[in-house]
């Protein structure tokens, strides 16, 4: 069965399927071909809550890298913030946006996930 991954801060741009990529911490051992549950929130549910799938996704590739690379470049950031699903945020918005919610830093190594929508 699939591993469960939550989309609660981009539920919507799971739904319109405008997001193709994702940054998360940890997810180290996840690989091309990995087949994941979209979810808008998998832990802390309260009781009687249930899991709210959004759809299947696979993984297409995984790479690891330091948040502020999305500050290197406002070619790379800009595409990056779009497959995000944030077009027209910059690099840095983005940035400071995941520090907020991580609680990290800029030089945070970052797991960035590619995935492919299967349904």
């Amino acid at each position: 069965m699939p591993r469960n991954i939550s989309f609660s801060l981009t539920t919507d741009q799971i739904r319109n399927r405008s997001k193709t990529v994702t940054r998360r911490l940890g997810w180290r051992n996840l690989k091309a071909g990995d087949e994941l549950n979209a979810c808008v929130k998998c832990m802390g549910l309260k009781p009687g809550e249930k899991i709210e799938r959004l759809g299947q996704i696979r993984v297409v590739d995984v790479t690891f890298e330091p948040l502020d690379t999305m500050l290197q470049s406002s070619g790379y950031s800009r595409g990056e913030c779009e497959m995000e699903g944030f077009p027209g945020m910059t690099g840095k918005e983005f940035v400071e946006m995941f520090m907020k919610h991580m609680k990290c830093d800029p030089e945070t190594e970052v797991t960035r996930i590619e995935f492919e929508y299967l349904d």
